[in-house]
């Protein structure tokens, strides 16, 4: 199976835990055999999705860091979901409570 067949056919809210919103901020990453700059296109507690023309695998451990409204945090998480040339689905691991609680506030007055 392809990587961009992952999820294919199914609707975006039964391929991820939680909902998400649009929200595009700047995210500096680290994963795979290299760094970059991308934006989000949606984020929610659970993950986001990152525009990004780079070559990220499905599994790939990633960190970012990222900062909505004034607030930086670093995220952890592993692509769970490519769109090559396009970007990425990303799962959050181990969120701290603080920015889990943060994200949960900001995204209910987005």
């Amino acid at each position: 199976m392809a990587e961009n067949e992952i999820g294919e056919g199914l609707s975006p809210s039964d391929r991820r835990d939680s909902d998400r919103k649009k929200l595009i901020v700047d995210v500096r990453y680290e994963g795979g055999d290299g760094t970059g700059i991308a934006n989000t296109r949606d984020i929610g507690v659970g993950g986001l999705y990152m525009t990004t023309a780079a070559a990220l695998e499905t599994g790939t451990p990633i960190v970012m860091a990222v900062s909505v409204r004034g607030r930086s945090m670093k995220l952890n998480g592993t692509v769970v979901y490519t769109d090559p040339g396009h970007g990425v689905g990303v799962r959050f691991a181990d969120l701290l409570d603080e920015d889990l609680n943060f994200l949960k506030y900001e995204l209910e007055l987005a």
